[in-house]
């Protein structure tokens, strides 16, 4: 499969959505605080933190434990804990997506 050359024409096109579709982005939620624009931020990385906690649940749970120093209901509870911090820290620096989709929404929703 040869790759496709895209040329200027196509170039300014994709651009110009680009650039349209930041302009619209940055008017939502133009009439909050910047407080609530934070809370809103914050809320949304906390539903995409339960989400990703929720799909990395049921991997650790196939990891068998190791019988020496392993096992034991302390471990489901330190595990759990584990999951839910690296789902925090995976939210934080980026995550998936969902956080940013989240936040517009939620932004959307306070101007109605």
């Amino acid at each position: 499969m040869q790759p496709q050359m895209i040329n200027t024409a196509q170039t300014n096109a994709i651009e110009a959505q680009l650039a349209a579709a930041r302009e619209g982005i940055g008017k939502v939620g133009s009439n909050l605080s910047d407080a609530q624009k934070a809370k809103a931020r914050d809320a949304a990385e906390q539903f995409e933190a339960i989400f990703i906690a929720q799909m990395l649940n049921p991997m650790f749970e196939t990891i068998e434990t190791d019988s020496l120093m392993g096992g034991g209901p302390a471990e489901g509870v330190y595990r759990s804990m584990m999951v839910e911090e690296a789902s925090k820290s995976i939210a934080s620096k980026g995550g998936i997506g969902i956080a940013d989709n989240v936040y517009r929404e939620l932004l959307k929703m306070q101007e109605v």
